[in-house]
């Protein structure tokens, strides 16, 4: 198996820029005054299509471009972000792009997909949508972009936090949200390569545990069936061999439960004024356990995944005001804690 490198990282990085924005950094005083420890985001919600996922996209079509392979027609598989960024990569490139994915695909992130000029089929399951990806893609001249197990996927979502480190210097932990694990791969890919001794710390819905699961059996596990989480963007339903692979060197891996995905969308939303999605704030749910495990004030960096919410899931995050309670840090509340190293 081919595996990205740090190279492969910087590379990209170099391929990209100009074609995507380069985040800016945010932190609050308030939230370092309660946790006792720094804590700086990467504002990936304010990337074009408002997510990371553009950096993997881009990064596919840039490198056929460099190497003269550009293909006739693009398809793609995923559940809203990726959906999105392979439409708007494609468009820079004037290929044609047919998106395939689940009937429950946020109603926003679909109208996106559409409005970068993607033909969008919908199917009653993800494992569906998966299948007829598959198919697709044996056409001739067709370029399928995988949502984040490919090499050049994950090393263009690695330049996320290559941006972030370079600009923040020195950090102590770096921390990512794991759905197929492509941004938290990147990330680690990233971290190692610029600061071998900061540690990486990976989280993902307790509802969609599935990289969890894996991490404890060794091997790569599947759910059952659709995820009910407000985190959907992590609710993919199984991690890549590429992915499994750098999953399996991190330093820490958190679960987190759908009141704390709530309750920390509500409050980073707040304190940083930015519209974070609720997969981007679960990982503050880990950001806060490890604040308590670390007594010496420390700096932390968090990747802010994106910014796409429909009004439904807005609505279900507002059902109860958490705004009323001021973070309080508790391990066994903030979520359940998975240590597999």
């Amino acid at each position: 198996m081919n595996q990205p490198t740090f190279d492969d990282v910087l590379n990209a990085a170099k391929r990209i820029q100009g074609k995507v924005h380069k985040t800016p950094l945010f932190e609050s005083a308030l939230l370092n005054k309660w946790l006792g420890h720094r804590i700086i985001f990467k504002a990936e919600c304010l990337q074009k299509i408002g997510a990371f996922k553009l950096r993997g996209a881009v990064n596919v079509l840039a490198h056929h471009a460099e190497c003269g392979t550009l293909p006739q027609r693009v398809v793609a598989n995923s559940s809203g972000n990726h959906a999105q960024a392979v439409a708007y990569a494609a468009s820079l490139y004037n290929i044609p792009v047919t998106i395939f994915a689940a009937k429950s695909i946020s109603p926003i992130k679909a109208a996106a997909t559409k409005s970068y000029g993607a033909d969008l089929k919908l199917y009653d399951s993800r494992p569906e949508a998966d299948e007829a990806v598959s198919e697709a893609a044996q056409l001739p001249g067709t370029l399928w972009i995988p949502p984040f197990n490919d090499k050049d996927v994950i090393a263009g979502q690695g330049t996320a936090a290559l941006e972030a480190i370079e600009e923040a210097g020195n950090v102590d932990a770096v921390f990512a949200p794991c759905g197929g694990g492509g941004l938290l791969s990147g990330s680690f890919l990233a971290t190692r390569g610029m600061l071998p001794d900061a540690k990486v710390i990976g989280a993902e819905p307790a509802n969609a545990n599935d990289a969890a699961k894996s991490l404890q059996s060794g091997i790569i596990e599947t759910l059952p069936g659709p995820a009910q989480t407000l985190a959907d963007g992590a609710a993919t339903p199984s991690v890549g061999e590429h992915t499994f692979a750098f999953l399996q060197e991190l330093d820490d891996f958190y679960e987190v439960d759908e009141i704390q995905i709530a309750y920390w969308t509500q409050w980073l939303q707040h304190l940083l004024k930015l519209h974070i999605e609720p997969t981007s704030a679960m990982t503050m749910a880990a950001v806060a356990a490890w604040a308590v495990e670390n007594e010496t004030p420390k700096t932390a960096l968090v990747m802010l995944s994106g910014g796409n919410i429909s009004a439904t899931s807005m609505q279900k995050i507002w059902q109860q005001d958490y705004l009323l309670q001021p973070p309080m840090i508790c391990p066994e509340e903030e979520s359940q804690h998975e240590q597999h190293l």
